[in-house]
């Protein structure tokens, strides 16, 4: 197997791989049939289609036996059988009796009215079945450019209804107030210089990837040619180029942000044959398109943004209503990776949904986004949780969790941060999220947050009843999520809260501190005497994560000590000089290694997450106000919507 370095991760939260091993993916592929073998086809078809028919026709009707309602049996029964009726689309009905489907006889009266509906459905189903064979009749006595002809024409109608579709008018909405979105100077030259510094690293990489890899979803600096991995399918989205576009704007970086625009309004298209994840395209595309229109205000960025929202739907189609974790976006077939235990959907995927899709439900008037994440809370609320914490796998098949994993690091930790989140971009007024998040935060206090031996705050996993004294570069990101949510906590515990805040963010710069690079690792471990230090050669690499310095952002922002900026300033000088190469920046795969090898990949997250904090760090608060700007997990920042100036009652998203 590959060194870890070389294989495709996301931002935060999960890789589309196994923790334990890589996995490839390939698309699914229509084979397409020759004129010829349509005809077959066809009479196969007629043939079936027949002699199917004429077994339902010809066979005697025993009403003796067990009787089942043609088409419905597959659904109502297993309701029946267990005494609960059945709702109108096959799901169990309210608790209680009455209103259930007979099916064992029941009177004359009842037995004589089933006979006339079923003599009604097999006179609907002979005349379908007539022309049908009607249809194929006609079919046969075509010549080959007639029915050539025919399937053009079909294809050109179905081009010409996505195009409308695609096209359609969105809904005039009003934009909610939007505060601080340039400039940021932080006044003294120091701290300016350090700015522009960052700023410079960012025309590094996005000038790099503009020259080399245009189009591609990201970048390999050393092959200076493009890269991709299986979360984006077989296909050029530009990922990098979405991803990075509200970086570019906010830093003032106009000229490249309109390089950036042009080509998502002359190449982006979603109608292709690729297989996403719809974790990641939810994070990085819909996210990145959202912030660049608020942000800018052109409307093609609104427009993409709905349009791929359309074709991550398809992926909720499932019998639970949590979404897969892969769809194709041109056949809207979902499934789940194949080592996720037992089939089953992944917590930080399905539960980092809600800000996008709150928003595109505000911006489209559409409410289906918002209704669908809101059932996935309603689905979790009522739950058993084992020791009040919640697993990282549930099954969309069955609603049942998976094996007994709880992270805070990848698999699980966004779902946390969103609960938090959803809550500030109400407004604070979805106090339900606020109070799962607070349930949640209690549990994890108790069972997987531990001190050191030296006194070091860490946060381990949970896994099937112990505790693995384990902390992942990932779960970093917790040191801001509880600092950002201390205001609102419960029982008066905001200062406990930003404590922890910083004993976390301590905690991760010793991690950093302790390598020879001044990197930090993707896991270490507090195992005896072994603290903050990667053990295993697969978890020594750093491949231009954020989590760390987002930490260090929040914890800046909200206490304004100045050590925060000083940290941030060393893995900002440490990424420069381990991590530039001339074709841009590259992932290394050995923190501890004075002369470590490149992974040769510039993430896509590095210019959308990672120098888009260090930029922040080193600016005045009153860019991105968090009063009135709330980061989605991919750091691109959406608005608070707020009903006073948004208008938000009045939408019938909300309504």
């Amino acid at each position: 197997m590959s060194s870890p370095a070389l294989l495709p991760v996301s931002s935060r939260r999960l890789a589309a791989l196994s923790p334990s091993s890589s996995v490839s993916f390939y698309p699914h592929h229509r084979a397409t049939l020759r004129l010829s073998e349509k005809f077959i086809l066809l009479l196969i078809l007629s043939a079936f289609i027949t002699l199917c028919f004429g077994a339902i026709f010809f066979l005697p009707d025993s009403s003796k036996h067990r009787r089942f309602d043609l088409g419905l049996q597959d659904v109502l029964i297993p309701h029946i059988e267990q005494g609960r009726p059945a709702g109108r689309d096959g799901s169990a009905g309210p608790q209680g009796g009455g209103g259930g489907v007979m099916v064992h006889g029941g009177g004359e009266e009842h037995q004589h009215r089933h006979r006339e509906e079923e003599e009604q459905l097999r006179k609907m189903i002979r005349a379908d079945h007539e022309r049908a064979l009607e249809e194929a009749k006609e079919k046969l006595k075509k010549s080959k450019d007639q029915i050539r002809a025919e399937i053009q024409t079909e294809k050109n109608r179905v081009a010409q209804d996505m195009k409308k579709r695609e096209g359609k008018q969105l809904p005039l909405v009003p934009i909610p107030k939007l505060v601080g979105i340039n400039n940021g100077d932080p006044g003294d030259p120091d701290t300016r210089e350090k700015q522009e510094k960052i700023k410079e690293m960012m025309k590094h990489a996005w000038g790099n990837y503009r020259q080399y890899a245009w189009g591609h979803n990201e970048l390999k600096p050393l092959s200076r040619k493009g890269h991709s991995t299986n979360i984006f399918g077989n296909s050029q989205l530009g990922a990098t180029i979405v991803d990075a576009l509200d970086t570019l704007y906010i830093m003032g970086l106009f000229d490249e942000f309109r390089d950036g625009k042009e080509w998502i309004e002359k190449n982006l298209d979603f109608s292709v044959n690729a297989e996403v994840s719809v974790f990641e395209v939810n994070i990085r595309f819909i996210g990145g398109l959202l912030a660049a229109y608020y942000l800018s205000g052109e409307e093609v960025f609104k427009q993409k943004a709905a349009q791929l929202a359309e074709k991550l739907l398809p992926s909720f189609n499932t019998p639970t209503g949590i979404p897969w974790a892969m769809v194709n976006l041109k056949s809207g077939v979902g499934r789940n990776w194949g080592w996720a235990s037992a089939g089953s959907s992944i917590l930080s995927e399905f539960g980092t949904l809600h800000l996008e899709f709150v928003h595109l439900s505000y911006l489209t008037g559409d409410p289906i986004y918002y209704k669908k994440v809101l059932h996935i809370r309603k689905l979790l609320q009522n739950m058993d949780r084992p020791n009040g914490l919640y697993p990282n796998y549930l099954n969309p098949r069955t609603g049942r969790w998976g094996q007994h994993h709880t992270s805070v690091g990848g698999l699980g930790d966004s779902f946390y941060e969103y609960l938090l989140k959803a809550w500030l971009v109400s407004d604070k007024t979805d106090t339900e999220a606020r109070k799962m998040y607070d349930d949640a935060m209690q549990a994890i206090e108790k069972h997987l947050i531990r001190k050191s031996n030296s006194g070091m705050t860490f946060i381990g996993e949970w896994k099937n009843g112990h505790l693995e004294r384990k902390m992942g570069h990932l779960t970093c990101f917790a040191g801001g999520m509880f600092a950002l949510g201390a205001d609102g906590s419960p029982d008066d515990k905001a200062g406990h809260y930003l404590q922890l805040g910083a004993e976390i963010a301590h905690t991760c710069h010793q991690s950093y501190d302790r390598t020879v690079l001044k990197l930090g690792p993707e896991a270490f471990k507090f195992d005896g005497g072994t603290e903050a230090v990667a053990l295993r050669q697969n978890e020594k690499y750093y491949i231009l994560r954020p989590e760390v310095i987002e930490t260090y952002w929040y914890m800046w922002r909200f206490t304004h000590d100045p050590k925060y900026r000083q940290w941030g300033w060393e893995a900002a000088q440490a990424i420069d000089k381990y991590c530039r190469v001339i074709g841009g920046f590259s992932g290394v795969k050995d923190v501890y290694s004075s002369s470590p090898a490149y992974d040769d990949v510039q993430q896509s997250f590095f210019l959308a997450e990672t120098l888009k904090y260090l930029y922040l760090l080193f600016s005045s608060d009153d860019l991105l106000p968090l009063d009135y700007w709330v980061f989605n997990t991919e750091a691109h920042p959406l608005p608070v919507l707020r009903s006073m100036n948004t208008s938000l009652s009045g939408n019938v998203a909300f309504q």
